[in-house]
């Protein structure tokens, strides 16, 4: 399995590396597990400002919607409730780590320059077992230079459908940690044992890569003072979902 390694200045800078890496060198072999072929690499990137500008790549799945819904679900928990009704979900990620916070802020505060502060995310007795075990295995946080950096392993990721979302929410994840801490957000690494992209994606990773040759401002938004706004918008409709589902449940 091909091993690649890029950084960029923001998150998109390092992404778009990352897909195209996946793109010129990624592997095609077989996807038994879901009946599929796969183009895959083993990735690290690293964003070395995470909050940095323009932080929003075109390249993903979704709009300012879906991308608010997933930082609520990665910040806030609105869909933790959702675990075990009708075997919908086995876990989210934020019931698995929402425990481990308080350790994580008191750690780096009684010792910035500690290596402790790891919160871990797999669960062995339940994703052992499970058909769609969490993809999210860990994240560390270290205080260096006076900056929160985060380090993040995935054992497979989607690049086409999901890394980026998976990205940015963590990033709003390490940004609501550092403000805890009182210090400003660093660098951001992310890696993915399986860095790929399933064959119904080809194209659409084709296309991400010819995206690519355009100016930045044609591959990007800015996330203050736009984009975030944008999603900010959706946030009494998602409160609204939520109470919605609450009641079936």
């Amino acid at each position: 399995m091909e091993e690649c390694f890029v950084r960029g200045k923001t998150l998109p800078e390092a992404y778009h590396l990352a897909l195209r890496e996946l793109f010129e060198k990624g592997d095609v072999l077989s996807c038994n597990d879901w009946d599929t072929r796969q183009k895959e690499v083993s990735m690290t990137f690293v964003a070395e400002e995470a909050m940095g500008e323009p932080m929003i790549s075109m390249f993903w799945i979704g709009g300012p919607r879906e991308l608010q819904q997933y930082k609520m679900e990665i910040l806030d928990g609105i869909l933790d409730f959702e675990i075990g009704h009708e075997n919908k979900w086995e876990y989210t990620y934020h019931a698995r780590f929402a425990h481990q916070l308080p350790f994580i802020i008191s750690e780096l505060k009684r010792n910035p320059d500690t290596r402790r502060a790891i919160m871990n995310i797999r669960d062995f007795e339940v994703d052992s077992a499970n058909t769609h075990p969490a993809c999210l295995q860990s994240m560390q946080f270290f205080i260096r230079e006076g900056k929160l950096h985060q380090k993040v392993m995935m054992r497979s990721n989607d690049a086409a459908e999901a890394t980026f979302m998976n990205a940015f929410a963590f990033i709003m994840l390490q940004e609501k940690i550092a403000k805890e801490v009182g210090v400003p957000v660093g660098s951001y690494t992310h890696r993915a044992n399986s860095f790929h992209c399933y064959e119904k994606d080809f194209e659409r990773l084709e296309g991400y890569i010819k995206g690519m040759e355009r100016p930045i401002d044609k591959q990007t938004f800015e996330y203050e003072g736009y984009f975030k706004e944008m999603m900010e918008e959706y946030i009494p409709e998602l409160l609204e979902m939520v109470e919605e589902l609450k009641e079936r449940v």
